[in-house]
């Protein structure tokens, strides 16, 4: 005979969240075995203290850095810093003339090298191009079939710079979730296999590009404009103008003579031809590689195609600022303590565990021994989401900082609020008459609506949250969002299957005044026994009956909406109306 449903309905469900804990944990024990891991969370520069630098710019020349010059130094540092995956940091400018570094522990020799080197800008030709994803393995070139030089490089733009390893790299390399690693600079007299990132309006690519023809250093200005017709009239389309220096107006004119071959060579259609493009790349990634479509004389080349003004006038600032020589010199360095961030630990760890407790006792007098399902929920919840947090320490380098751990307060009680909605929608059930597994499975379904607009409502509150907001905040919206996740993993997978099996006991099934479903207390007319059974006025004395009866009865008027209310008033009044019109028929 084929079984029609699980023995144990949930059983196989809570069997999976078992899976999902020890894998987690199985990851994060693998990782701390390894060194690479630990069981503690990471923590952010407010709470484990860390390492202060203060910066002293230094230009090439002796000549004097001004504001909007230091504050792209600090955009420049602050994309090194979030580059390498130190997280958490706190970059400043100190006096309108220093840059204050602050990072969680102790910052490794790579990244204080990384910090004081100079912006370094410069131009490559491209030798090749494609999507920013990964070649699928299938998909990749046999080892036979990698291409090989042939001779020595003539010019930079000489595909003979593609090595059997260049092109192996370039075919792995993944655009859209780029590494988090340190990279050392590259070598400018070497190719260089690099990204330009995904932008609003276009996708991540990937290129192969030749050793460097121009410096940065060679740009004098750069300015943005709307682009002029060719009859002098201004348009919409906005520009980005550079002006060289002699030597840099002299390498840009032979690098345009040659790349203007590739592009008469290929039609007057540049785009079938990557070698036409030219690569502006700052610290090894592209910021721009536009078309050259004639040779360039006078040093003076005008960068077009797709620009808004905001685009136009990043581009501007980055080869404006980003050109010049300044590096940084170490001041001073100091450990800071949190002891500030440590107190205020205490005391927000403190208020977490006054609201648990809160939630506990609440749990326990509204629902008895369904309030141990509530607790029961949160230490799951808890669980899953502590071990989430080791292993993004571990992966992605975040730190928990103190605007995080408000995050995962707040969640407790939007945590047990789901759990509440679902309990209240079954003991509605119940009020109607229904056993409790039916009960169950109907409140479920109701509830599960209200749960997941909830928690839907919270994802989108801290993703608008975390890009919107700087600083500290954002750890507070990602706390609050991965606790959100948490909460739906552990209702569908722990909270409800639980039920489902604790409905099918004789405890919560016959609605034991401790279980808190006891009929008395929630007015169910007509009383259930659990499991779809009822019970009669034949099962006690009539007395008794009548006494249960009107207790139950008041209860359940008790909780009636104004709706129900005046339902049943119109019912009592029909049924007064039929019976006085059978006692004149009579």
């Amino acid at each position: 005979m084929a079984r029609t449903g699980p023995k144990k309905p949930g059983l196989r469900v809570l069997v999976w969240l078992g899976v999902l804990l020890a894998t987690l944990t199985a990851v994060l024990a693998g990782g701390t075995l390894a060194g690479q891991a630990s069981w503690a969370p990471k923590l952010a520069l407010d709470l484990e203290g860390g390492t202060q630098m203060i910066l002293a710019p230094k230009v090439e020349g002796g000549s004097d850095i001004n504001e909007e010059q230091l504050n792209q130094a600090v955009a420049i540092i602050r994309q090194r810093v979030d580059g390498s995956g130190v997280a958490e940091a706190e970059i400043s400018t100190q006096s309108g003339r220093n840059v204050v570094v602050s990072l969680p522990g102790t910052p490794s020799s790579q990244t204080r090298d990384l910090i004081q080197a100079s912006a370094d800008m410069n131009f490559r030709p491209v030798l090749l191009a494609g999507a920013g994803a990964p070649v699928p393995e299938e998909q990749r070139a046999p080892e036979d079939q990698l291409p090989k030089p042939t001779a020595e490089p003539a010019n930079s733009s000489d595909i003979n710079w593609i090595t059997p390893e260049i092109y192996r790299e370039f075919e792995t390399l993944d655009c859209d979730n780029p590494a988090q690693d340190e990279r050392e600079r590259s070598d400018p007299a070497k190719p260089l296999v690099t990204c330009e990132p995904a932008s609003e309006t276009n996708p991540a690519i990937k290129y192969i590009l030749g050793p460097v023809e121009v410096k940065g250093s060679n740009i004098v200005t750069s300015s943005f404009q709307l682009q002029q017709g060719a009859q002098g009239a201004v348009t919409n389309d906005w520009a980005v103008n550079i002006q060289f220096d002699d030597e840099g107006t002299a390498r840009f004119k032979e690098v345009t003579e040659r790349l203007n071959q590739f592009y008469v060579a290929a039609g007057g259609d540049a785009g079938n031809d990557p070698k036409a493009q030219f690569a502006i790349v700052l610290d090894d990634q592209v910021i721009s590689a536009p078309r050259s479509l004639a040779v360039i004389t006078d040093g003076r080349p005008q960068i077009t195609g797709g620009f808004t003004e905001q685009s136009a006038k990043a581009l501007s600032d980055q080869l404006r600022f980003g050109a010049l020589p300044i590096s940084f010199e170490i001041q001073s360095e100091q450990q800071i303590s949190a002891t500030l961030g440590g107190e205020q630990l205490r005391m927000g760890l403190l208020a977490g565990i006054i609201g648990l407790l809160l939630v506990v006792v609440y749990s326990l007098f509204q629902y008895r021994a369904l309030g141990l399902v509530t607790i029961a929920s949160l230490v799951v919840a808890g669980v899953l989401t502590y071990l989430a947090i080791a292993i993004l320490g571990w992966t992605e380098n975040y730190r928990l900082s103190l605007a995080g751990v408000a995050g995962l307060i707040v969640a407790i009680g939007q945590t047990a609020d789901s759990f509440i909605v679902y309990f209240e929608r079954i003991r509605d059930e119940l009020r109607e008459g229904r056993g409790l597994v039916s009960a169950v499975e109907n409140g479920w379904k109701r509830a599960k609506r209200t749960v997941l607009a909830s928690k839907a409502v919270n994802l989108l509150a801290a993703l608008v949250l975390y890009f919107v907001a700087v600083g500290n905040v954002r750890g507070f919206a990602f706390t609050l969002g991965l606790t959100a996740i948490a909460d739906l993993i552990v209702v569908f997978m722990f909270t409800h299957p639980t039920l489902q099996m604790l409905a099918r006991t004789r405890f919560f099934g016959e609605g034991h005044r401790l279980s808190g479903l006891d009929p008395k207390r929630l007015g169910a007319v007509p009383l259930y026994r659990g499991a779809g059974r009822v019970r009669t006025p034949a099962d006690k004395p009539a007395a008794a009956v009548r006494t249960k009866n009107a207790g139950a009865a008041a209860e359940a008027e008790r909780r009636m909406t104004i709706a129900e209310r005046r339902l049943a008033e119109k019912q009592e009044q029909l049924a007064g109306s039929s019976k006085s019109s059978a006692k004149e028929n009579k």
